[in-house]
């Protein structure tokens, strides 16, 4: 059987990182594409459709962030974020805008390969599921989640402003309804790897997903077990 490359998408306006990353992804056998502004950047995944996104902060034309914005609206495969800005303020803003994952300048290019392999394994899982005919839809009293559209419901309508990670997660919780959870498991099971970045990504989730699927009178809610972690209780 012939392996399909998978493709990976860089960018980034800084040639000599981008010139680093080619030679360590290429020696993984992924097919690189390039673009060095944002505007490019949006084009270029539009044409090939790449299975994963590499995408720097401080572009020209476009900043990363707007970038972050707009794959969001047409396409679903992993964002790591690459940036010098470090601040946790800066990492919170990636998550909540769609990114996945988030790698500060300097970085070890072993650990980029990293993340993308352990991505792109968690992307294959999840097709896998889908294949073998995994429970795709969960409905508890006021809400429903539908996996094969990533579409959730509160109260009959459409939440169209949930991010990906926030529409697995919430999947996930009521899909096993009043079990208590840790951050380490969330991870495990929801980004399906150890993520780097430790386990706030978890709890900047759950805040937003509680802020925008948070109704009166709703018969469930999502619990924080402290020193533990989250469970979705129902009443």
């Amino acid at each position: 059987m012939i392996k399909i490359s998978k493709k990976i998408l860089v960018i980034d306006d800084d040639k000599n990182i981008c010139e680093i990353l080619k030679i360590y992804l290429q020696n993984e056998n992924f097919e690189v594409y390039f673009a060095y502004d944002g505007s490019r950047g949006v084009n270029l995944a539009k044409e090939c459709k790449p299975d994963l996104i590499l995408l720097d902060i401080m572009l020209p034309i476009i900043s990363g962030w707007e970038v972050c914005k707009l794959l969001r609206q047409f396409i679903k495969v992993p964002i790591i974020m690459l940036t010098a800005m470090d601040t946790i303020e800066n990492k919170i803003e990636g998550l909540n805008i769609g990114a996945d994952d988030y790698v500060v300048k300097p970085f070890e290019p072993k650990e980029v390969i990293a993340r993308v392999n352990a991505h792109l394994r968690r992307q294959e899982q999840v097709l896998d599921e889908k294949n073998n005919n995994e429970i795709n839809y969960v409905e508890y009293d006021n809400v429903s989640i539908n996996m094969e559209k990533y579409e959730v419901k509160l109260n009959g309508k459409i939440i169209k402003d949930l991010k990906p990670k926030e529409v697995q997660l919430m999947f996930f919780l009521l899909a096993n309804q009043n079990q208590v959870f840790t951050r380490e498991v969330l991870l495990e099971k929801v980004w399906g790897y150890e993520y780097f970045g430790g386990t706030r990504t978890v709890d900047v989730h759950i805040k937003s997903v509680r802020e925008k699927l948070t109704s009166k009178n709703q018969k469930w809610e999502i619990k924080t077990i402290w020193n533990v972690g989250y469970k979705l209780e129902t009443k």
